[in-house]
């Protein structure tokens, strides 16, 4: 069983042998590594990475190689880089990724890190720079400047000192002064403040006018780009001197280390002060010595006070600089080292290298930059100890191949190049092939081990037991052979073997490119032996490693012992069980010893070897240097080389630079004991320079030191450079080379002019280069010839130079070889050769390889010229001839060589004219031309020029068209169309052109202009207009006759598309076309483009014009305004700026408007203050004094919206003077003085003080505090007759105010009556008290009367005299305004005063009277009552609509009008006034009654409107008139004729489109109801039309019966009825029974209403049919004598037919029009339509035509005439009535306002002369209409009736409307009597008069019993949302585009983004909410107060949303049923 699978395994080895065979063939065919390579970077990651936590970072690292480098990042350590969550993280591609992290997730081991990128295949490793990553986190610092101190006329310097942990991330960018000056990084030197490279203020000769300014830095971070000002502010304190003061420096500053970057800019400061100033000097020292040079100032060098300032650093730049200060009194120096840092980068040369085995390897480092510190060398990834820049293997092996990297290092950064060893030749390391086992065996029989080993080259195998080599010897034989294929046989032959032949034997295969080596152990039975051991010598420190060598087996165990203690004893120690021993790091003193090796077996026997181990000592030197610095030649010089380690005895000697050292070199050496030597120099020489190298060798070892000696050695030439010639075009190199210490620098200068003396720096350019030392010029020329000198300097001594001439030598050149040349035949022609090169040059000529000797044909002649460069010959030929057509040679020899050139002379002639120009094709700008090729002139035609011009310009004024000249055809483009054009042609060959062809005339076609209009200007004209005016396109850009332009806009920066008006364009020449753009938005930018076009097209459009609108005023006020009372006289006023979007402009000012509150009415008393900030201060105000404020924004547009009033009281002051002061004599010692508070109070009173004094004598002022509320005082104990003087102070809570007058009184007997009481204005609030003073004085005491209004007064229950004489009036009216007089009188003296007294009474009530109305405006005058005497504030005008809420608005005292708006279009309306003043607000006005312009849609004309297609009709709703007041929607319905279900098709097509309706059958009848909705009603319309056959054509008209009809058809029979049924006979039959049956019944009704009490009361049970109007011609009257009449009308008229009522009447229409004769009784008179015409406006009737045509209509007005008896009841045929119960939104004025009309269904206009009669019957195009207000939502254009799953989803029915399941309401939308009738239109609604048809319903219930319960239904759900604060506006509030025509294309877009405020889709969830809730009468005719629950109070949002979850509450319903309790529905039914 396992023989198949031994096979199976046998066959896959032999299989993969073959393969591996294959292999290696293949492998040595093409070696390995030929296109495959080591690892190479491709992006190598920058030396540091800074980055932000909240940037992040990413280090993108990409390396090529063959195979595919792998890609690993490590640390500086060499350990791998992994991921660290959301801090470090390694992507697939091999970037080192670092996101954005937070401050508190910063980890210094992954965030402050070197990393290295590692690439790596299986040809080696190389590792990417060092990579410094830091990541910054965003920490706050702060800038500070310290003072400085800096002594007068010196130069300041400031420093903004940055903190240290983010000084590398922040620079300076500027300084700033307290003035707010920048100061920032300039090249002007010259002024007092500069700002340095490194950031520092540099403030030159400072004076004391300095120390009064202060300065602050501004700083950026150069990650965040953040920047900051300083935290201080730094300022300098200016030091007078005393005396005089040496320069002094600040410790710290006068040693400076600076690092800065190739081409920076830096500044070396000498920051020294001193008196008098001191002078500045700069030196540099020379590298290497003590010397120094001035600094030279230059372009880029410059010097500012002490401050050295270097621009564009280069490394020759480095080195140390020394600034010596000096002054009168003393000196100092600063110290700087600077090191210009150069980019460090790195190259090995060669890159690759292939070397074979044991060949040398050599790899240079060459590197650029500064400063460079180390240089380092590793080999795959690890480091190899070389620290040179060559790299030398002496002898290569295996092992060395792999890449090999240079690393340059300095504290800043590192650069690395790589390079790859590759091995060459064929090499296989020795494999062993076969090789012997392990063995155990008997002792005696003899033993053959053998050993197969390949490689190449062919290895050599050698055999060893337990690590001794084995030779041949009586018992060992090792032999060898080489097999065939290269094999090499090894064997062992051990005879008869013993135990003691037992051991490890190994053999092994060795060559030079490799080792292999194999062992295997021999076991031979015997007892234990131990062959002997050699002593084993080892150096101290290594580690000791030995096996012992033990034979027998088996063998137990191995121990070795040392001293008979078995091992280990110590940590060094390790003992194995296979016999080894090792021990570590050996020391003399604790491991030389000897070793014992014990081994034994089970039986106990053993065998014992010793091993001495001797430890040596490698020497130690001490180590040693030269004195410090390099040394002068002939110093002495001497070093001592101590070895105090080391086994003796000791040798040791001295090597210069590798070299022994002899006598004969002025070096001795001399032995001093036996460790050490002494090396001497007694005077040292430039040949001593190098390293000295003291080396020790002992038993153990070879040490070495080395120390390097510099000596100062003067350049020497090492290659002194000489003359030189180079041939001209060659690379030449000068060598120039100088040695000496420091090394020299070799520079060459080239001399000026052509004789050494002057020379300057030789020009970098591209073949001019210098490189150490040599000179280079790549491809020289003449131009480089000249003196050239070589220098070589370095300090020490005068330096090497020499002067070389270069020289360069040309052969003669041609510089063109070969060149054709033709000539005109006939003429004469010169043939030139110019020969450059060194002169002498001879010039001979050949033509054709011949000799031409001029001497033989005096046709030529021969000349030369010496030029500068060479030799010019010029062979002349008089004439030329065909036969001169040859090659002519011309030959230049000189000593350097020869040179040809040729000319090939072609002799030509200019060709023929073309002919034959014909013209195959043309376009607007082209035209297809072709012509015949004329003769050539012996030379091919270049080409042809197609020469065109217009027609008028002549031929100098022509554009050309260039044919290649092969072709025969071409296409003349860019031609203008519509142009005549003269077109011919010419050809050209080399020598000329032909003639012209005769030319041929062409018109281009038009084009679209091409030409876009020029000087376009958009200006506004006002806020929602703008003027566009333009001029038409340049006239060669018309491509035709210009028709008009395209004049688009739109909004800018939004997507829209652009609408468009079409302008017609204006013939007259030069005039500007404009058009103004109306209806745009306020402030709003537009884009404007224009285009012409002409008939066929537009041309382009014109690049886009943006303009704003004018600007508007602001639409909200400032908000947050506050105030803030700051002193007496003085708020501050605060304030926000309102909402960007309601600013309508650029907000420019603000206007405080600000007056004392009690004057705030009076708009004259107001003041206003403007100010472009956010706040104000307002002064100069009246202390003490309430404000009241607003603040309004105002822009270019006007002042914008008054903030909400505030106010704020000023501070109280020190009061004013009392006004006026009396002092009366109330006795012998007393005087009473009186008087009146101060005019300004400035404050609350909190006393009076009350000063006297005795006039003349000196005595002191008495004073006398008196209460605030007391106005006199009683000086007492006064001396009589003597005067007195008194004066009065007022005093407030702030303190005591001004005196008063002075007044004088004396004491006396004689007391005259007297008025202390002054005269007085009183003021008095209506229905309030008043009373006036009159306080007297006298003796005897004085009688009091009073006066009003010059009357005396008598008491009365009103008014009465107080005892102090006081008058007091109770309850003021305002017939008490007015004088009163106060008199006082006694025997003595009489006095009086007179007081008046103001009555202050709200307003009384305003007139109010209309001035103008519009469709959403009205504009009324308001003018105060006559008999008010407060004045006026405002007034408050209140309005509302016929059905809404109560709205109002304030309008100031002086507007004469004020404009009512954003009104309903065509809606009735109320307004009255109130006015207000400061006592409150007065009595209403009058109501005043009216109503918005505006009325319902009005029908089209059929044929306009409606487009009949066999599957769809087609309605154009743009036929549709609007009434003035913009349509909202339209609503489609449609059914089959013979259906009573109507199906909705759109409930929302928009108005200015076209609709389609689909779907429908061919040949078939439709009815088509529209309802077309505005704001001020809906109007309906219904239609027949029949569809077209399948094929286009029309079905036959319905036959009415009548007969009329053009066409008699039968009408045809469904099959499943019996032939006799004849429907022609059948209808007629049935008809007339019914006809006589609904007679009856009318006659009956009409009986039993004449019994009724009332006449419009009883049982009205029947169900009216709608008939609709009908219009007739003017004067037209209805003939009913007709019999056809009736028929053609449709119905058969009930008798005693009554209409239903119209709210607010008592009557319907036709009983209006009939009792109007007769007096009306109503409440409402005014409804009679004769009084009021423009309430029902009846259509007349078109003029009949020709039997058979069919036509439209005409308005007029016109009476309800009665021709015939028995016809009163009936409905009358031309009047508008009212029909209630349609689907409305209950605004009374869109009560349905029905008229009948005729029908309307063929061609229009008026036949003339066929007026006052009906159109015949017979044509079916009924169309029937109803009005009303609907709004509804938009719908898709174009939507499928419903039966075929249509989209009339949007908008749900009402339930009453669709589906008569859902309510309780009959199906009373269905029904409607379908009359032929002439289409009509549909105006009006009910008089101004009407008011609140609410005000009907308690009026005896007198519609109830006839109309049932449900009449308020419909009216609730389509007519009560203004119970809910809802409105329907329609579209009013969009400008529709009025015409019915569009524009010409493109047309214009009609925005009906906005065309409805009612979402319709709210309203219909509220009919159906509504419908679910109550099936009961809910109607509410009336206008519904809003409820006065806040709940109630809701917008229509709310009112959705609470409806959708059924939350109003029941009061809603409530409110709803309040006045509707006798209105009923008005049903209709279809007879």
């Amino acid at each position: 069983m396992n023989m198949p699978n031994e096979r199976l395994k046998w066959l896959m080895l032999y299989a993969a042998v073959a393969l591996i065979a294959c292999g290696s063939q293949t492998l040595a065919a093409n070696p390995p590594d030929a296109d495959q390579k080591g690892p190479v970077f491709l992006k190598e990651p920058t030396n540091r990475i800074d980055f932000s936590n909240s940037t992040g970072a990413e280090i993108e690292c990409k390396a090529s190689g063959n195979p595919m480098p792998e890609i690993i990042w490590i640390r500086s350590d060499g350990t791998a880089v992994g991921d660290v969550p959301g801090l470090r993280q390694i992507s697939s591609d091999g970037k080192l990724v670092f996101p954005p992290f937070r401050a508190e997730d910063y980890r210094q081991e992954v965030h402050a890190q070197v990393y290295a990128c590692l690439a790596r295949n299986q040809f080696g490793s190389i590792i990417s720079r060092d990579v410094h990553v830091r990541a910054v986190v965003n920490q706050f610092y702060e800038a500070e400047i310290m003072t400085e101190y800096v002594i007068r006329g010196n130069a300041a310097v400031l420093k903004c000192s940055i903190p240290s942990f983010v000084a590398d991330f922040v620079r300076v960018e500027s300084w700033i002064d307290d003035e707010g000056n920048v100061l920032s990084f300039s090249d002007n030197y010259d002024g007092k403040y500069l700002v340095l490279p490194s950031g520092e203020l540099h403030i030159r000769e400072v004076g004391p006018e300095d120390g009064y300014k202060s300065y602050q830095c501004r700083t950026k971070h150069r990650l965040t780009g953040e920047t900051r000002l300083s935290a201080t502010k730094g300022r300098l304190v200016i030091t007078e001197p005393v005396g005089s003061v040496r320069p002094k420096v600040n410790p710290q500053d006068k040693h400076q280390f600076i690092d800065v970057e190739l081409s920076s800019s830096y500044s070396l400061l000498c920051m020294a002060q001193s008196f008098p100033t001191p002078s500045f000097r700069w030196y540099k020292f020379i590298e290497g010595t003590t010397r120094k040079q001035a600094v030279v100032l230059s372009d880029r060098v410059k010097q500012v006070s002490g401050t050295l300032i270097i621009k564009d650093a280069v490394v020759e730049d480095s080195g140390k600089y020394l600034c010596v200060v000096n002054n009168s009194v003393g000196g100092e120096s600063v110290e700087t080292v600077l090191t210009v840092t150069a980019p460090l980068s790195a190259k090995i040369d060669p890159p690759t290298q292939t070397v074979d085995f044991g060949r040398p390897a050599v790899f240079t480092c060459q590197y650029t930059g500064n400063p460079i510190k180390t240089v380092s060398w590793m080999k795959d990834g690890k480091a190899i100890g070389h620290s040179e820049p060559v790299l030398r293997i002496e002898s290569v092996k295996k092992e060395d191949k792999g890449m090999y990297q240079c690393f340059v290092r300095n504290d800043q950064e590192s650069a690395e190049a790589s390079a790859e060893l590759k091995l060459g030749g064929r090499f296989d390391p020795p494999v062993i092939r076969q090789a012997f086992q392990e063995e155990t065996m008997e002792p005696g029989p003899s033993v053959f081990l053998k050993c197969v080993a390949g490689g190449n080259p062919t290895p050599e195998i050698s055999w060893e037991l337990d690590g001794k080599k084995i030779a041949n010897n009586d018992r060992y034989q090792v032999g060898q052979y080489v097999t065939v294929n290269g094999d090499v046989v090894s064997y062992l032959n051990i005879t008869s073997v013993h135990a003691n032949d037992g051991g490890l034997y190994k053999c092994i295969a060795k060559s030079k490119v490799g080792i292999a080596e194999h062992s295997a152990k021999l076991n031979v039975y015997g007892l234990p032996y131990i062959r002997q051991m050699e002593k084993k010598a080892i150096v101290a420190g290594e580690t000791l490693i030995v096996t012992c060598p033990v034979a027998g087996y088996p063998i137990d165990s191995i121990v070795w012992e040392r001293d008979n203690r078995a091992l280990p004893i110590n940590r060094k120690q390790k003992v194995f069980p296979n016999g080894t021993l090792i021990i570590e790091n050996v020391e003399r003193n604790s491991d030389q010893a000897t070793y014992t090796c014990v081994a034994k077996n089970q039986e106990g026997y053993s065998a014992r070897g010793s091993l001495e181990v001797q430890v040596m000592v490698l020497p130690r030197i001490i180590p040693f240097a030269f004195e410090e610095g390099p040394a002068q030649v002939g110093q002495y010089l001497t070093l001592h080389c101590s070895v105090p380690g080391g086994d003796l005895p000791l040798d040791i000697d001295w090597t210069l630079d590798g070299q022994q050292i002899h006598e004969d070199l002025g070096i001795t050496t001399a032995r001093v004991g036996h460790r050490g030597s002494v090396l001497t120099i007694e005077a040292v020489e430039a040949s001593h320079a190098g390293n000295f190298t003291c080396h020790a060798r002992n038993s153990a070892g070879h040490q070495q030191f080395t120390t390097p000696l510099n000596v100062y050695v003067p350049p020497r030439w090492i290659l002194e450079p000489t003359d030189k010639a180079f041939a001209q075009g060659s690379d030449a190199k000068v060598e120039c080379k100088a040695d000496g210490f420091p090394k020299p620098q070799v520079t060459w200068k080239k001399a000026v002019g052509d004789t050494p003396g002057e020379y300057k720096d030789l020009k970098k350019s591209d073949n001019i280069r210098v490189e150490e030392g040599t000179l280079h010029v790549d491809n020289i020329q003449k131009t480089n010839e000249g003196y050239y000198l070589c220098e070589a300097i370095n300090g020490i001594g005068s330096g090497l130079s020499a002067v070389i001439m270069i020289s360069v030598q040309a052969p003669p050149e041609f510089t063109e070889k070969l060149r054709n040349q033709t000539a005109r035949r006939g003429e004469p022609a010169v043939l030139q050769c110019e020969a450059k090169g060194e002169k002498p040059i001879g010039i001979l000529w050949n033509m054709n390889n011949m000799r031409l000797d001029p001497k033989n044909d005096n046709r030529y002649t021969i000349r030369e010229e010496i030029l500068s460069t060479g030799v010019m010959s010029s062979l002349s030929i008089k004439r030329t001839e065909r036969s001169d057509s040859a090659l002519f040679t011309c030959v230049a020899t000189n000593a350097f060589g020869s040179d040809d050139a040729s000319i090939n002379m072609i002799v030509q002639e200019v060709p023929e004219m073309p002919y034959a120009l014909k013209v195959l094709d043309k376009s607007g700008r082209s035209v297809q031309l072709s012509w015949a090729q004329p003769y050539d002139g012996n030379s091919p035609l270049d080409r042809y020029i197609i020469e065109f011009k217009r027609s008028r310009a002549s031929w100098s004024e022509i554009d050309r068209v260039i044919v290649p000249g092969h072709t025969t055809e071409a296409q003349v483009q860019k031609l203008s169309p519509a142009t005549t054009y003269n077109i011919r042609i010419v050809a050209e060959n080399a020598i000329g052109t032909s003639q012209s062809s005769e030319a041929v005339t062409i018109i281009t076609a038009e084009e679209a202009p091409s030409g876009k209009p020029q000087n376009i200007k958009v200006e506004p004209v006002n806020q929602t207009t703008m003027r566009v005016t333009w001029k038409p396109p340049p006239r060669t850009e018309w491509n035709g006759e210009i028709l008009g332009y395209y004049v688009g806009y739109k909004l800018s920066n939004t997507n829209s598309s652009y609408v468009f008006e079409t302008i017609n364009f204006i013939t007259e020449e030069g005039k500007e076309h404009n058009l103004e753009l109306q209806n745009l938005r306020v402030y709003t930018q537009y884009s404007v483009v224009i285009q012409a076009f002409n008939k066929i097209g537009a041309g382009p459009l014109s690049e886009e014009e943006k303009q704003f609108t004018a600007e508007g005023t602001p639409s909200q006020p400032p908000s947050d305004t506050a105030c803030t009372t700051l002193t007496s006289q003085t708020i501050r006023v605060g304030w926000v700026s309102p909402p960007l979007e309601s600013a309508n402009g650029v907000i420019k000012t603000y206007k405080v408007v600000y007056a004392p509150s009690d004057e705030w009415y009076d708009e004259t008393k107001r003041h206003y203050k403007k100010t472009a900030s956010s706040d104000t201060v307002l002064h100069g105000l009246k202390k003490y004094t309430n404000y009241t404020m607003q603040v309004l924004a105002t822009t270019a547009g006007g002042d914008g919206v008054r903030s909400v009033p505030i106010h704020c009281q000023t501070e109280p002051d020190v009061p004013e003077a009392p006004t006026d002061v009396k002092a009366l004599v109330m006795g012998n010692a007393a005087i009473l003085v009186s008087w009146r508070p101060p005019a300004q109070p400035n404050g609350i009173i909190t006393q009076y003080t009350v000063y006297s004094k005795a006039e003349g004598a000196e005595t002191e002022t008495k004073t006398q505090k008196v209460p605030h509320y007391q106005m006199s005082f009683e000086a007492t104990e006064l001396e009589k007759n003597k005067p007195y003087e008194f004066w009065v102070t007022a005093s407030t809570t702030i303190g005591e105010g001004q005196q008063s007058k002075s007044i004088v009184a004396m004491p006396s007997d004689q007391v005259p009556a007297k008025i202390a009481s002054f005269d007085d204005t009183f003021t008095a609030t209506f229905k309030e008290d008043a009373k006036m003073p009159c306080l007297a004085v006298g003796a005897p005491q004085p009688e009091i009367t009073w006066k009003i209004k010059g009357v005396e007064f008598s008491a009365n229950d009103r008014m009465r005299v107080l005892p102090d004489g006081s008058l007091l009036i109770k309850s003021v009216n305002r017939q008490d305004a007015g004088d009163y007089s106060c008199h006082a009188e006694n025997s003595i003296a009489k006095d009086s005063i007179t007081h008046k007294l103001i009555v202050l009474a709200p307003p009384q009530s305003p007139h109010v009277t209309l001035s103008a109305t519009t469709t959403d405006a009205l504009t009324v005058k308001l003018k105060p009552h006559e008999g008010d005497t407060a004045p006026l504030h405002g007034y408050t005008l209140h309005y509302k609509p016929e059905f809404g809420e109560w709205e109002t608005s304030e309008v100031s005292v002086d507007s004469q009008k004020h404009n009512i708006e954003n009104l309903l279009c065509g809606s009735r309306y109320q307004v009255y006034a109130t006015g207000f003043n400061n006592i409150g607000a007065g009595e209403a006005s009058d109501i005043l009654n009216t109503r918005t312009k505006g009325q319902k849609p009005k029908l089209p004309e059929k044929p306009r409107f409606i487009e009949v297609s066999s599957n769809s009709v087609s309605l154009h709703f743009k036929a549709w008139k609007d009434g003035g007041c913009p349509m909202s929607h339209f609503v489609v319905e449609s059914k089959k004729r013979d259906q009573i279900e109507w199906n909705q098709i759109s409930n929302n097509v928009k108005p200015d489109n076209n609709y389609v309706v689909l779907d429908l059958e061919p040949a078939t009848w439709y009815n088509l109801r529209i309802t077309a909705h505005n704001s001020a009603g809906f109007t309906v319309a219904e239609y027949d039309f029949a569809t077209l056959t399948v094929t286009g054509g029309t079905i036959a008209p319905l036959d009415d019966g009548s007969g009329h009809g053009n066409v008699h058809t039968r009408i045809r029979l469904p099959a499943w009825m019996p032939e006799w049924l004849d429907l022609n006979f059948m209808v007629p039959l049935i008809a007339t029974v019914v006809v006589v049956a609904v007679g009856i019944c009318v006659v009956c009704v009409a009986l039993s209403r004449r019994r009724a009490d009332d006449m419009r009361g009883g049982q009205k049970d029947v169900y009216y049919d709608v008939v609709y109007n009908q219009t007739m011609g003017p004067g037209a009257t209805l003939d009913k004598r007709r019999p056809d009449l009736r028929d053609e009308l449709g119905y058969i008229a009930p008798p005693n037919r009554k209409l239903p009522p119209v709210p607010g009447s008592n009557y319907n229409t036709c009983d209006r029009i009939k009792r109007g004769r007769g007096g009306l009784r109503s409440n409402h008179s005014t409804w009679d339509p004769r009084r009021n015409p423009n309430l029902y406006e009846e259509l007349k009737a078109p003029p009949v035509p020709m039997h058979g045509n069919h036509y439209g209509h005409a308005h007029g007005n016109a009476e309800c005439h009665y021709r015939h008896p028995g016809m009163e009841d009936e409905i009358c045929p031309y009047a508008t009535f009212h029909l209630l119960g349609f689907r409305e939104e209950m605004d009374p004025t869109k009560a349905m306002n029905f008229q009948t009309f005729p029908h309307q269904n063929g061609h229009a206009g008026p036949v003339p002369g066929h007026a006052g009669t009906m159109l015949p019957p017979g044509h079916p195009g009924h169309v029937h209409s109803r009005s009303g207000s609907q709004s509804m939502p938009r719908a898709n254009r174009y939507q499928r009736k419903n039966s075929q799953g249509g989209q009339s989803s949007i908008y749900t029915p009402a339930p009453e409307y669709d589906d008569p399941a859902n309510c309780a309401e009959e199906d009373q939308y269905r029904r409607y009597t379908r009359v032929n009738s002439q289409g009509g239109s549909l105006y009006s609604g009910p008089g101004p008069e009407y008011d609140d048809p609410a005000n009907c319903a308690p009026e005896e219930d007198q519609y109830g019993s006839q109309y049932g319960g449900p009449y308020g239904q419909p009216y609730d759900h389509y007519g009560s949302r203004g119970s809910m604060g809802r409105r329907s506006i329609g579209s009013a509030r969009n400008p529709g585009n009025g015409s019915p025509e569009p524009p010409p294309p493109p047309p214009r877009n009609h925005d009906m983004s906005n065309s409805s405020f009612n979402d319709s889709k709210e309203s219909n969830e509220i009919s159906e909410a509504e419908c679910d809730r109550d099936h009961g009468p809910r109607g509410n005719y009336g206008a519904v107060k809003r409820s006065p629950q806040p709940k109630d109070q809701r917008t229509t949002e709310e009112m959705r949303k609470l409806i959708e979850r059924n939350e109003t509450g029941p009061k809603q319903l409530q409110l709803q049923q309040t006045n509707g309790a006798g209105f009923t529905a008005y049903d209709t039914m279809a007879v």
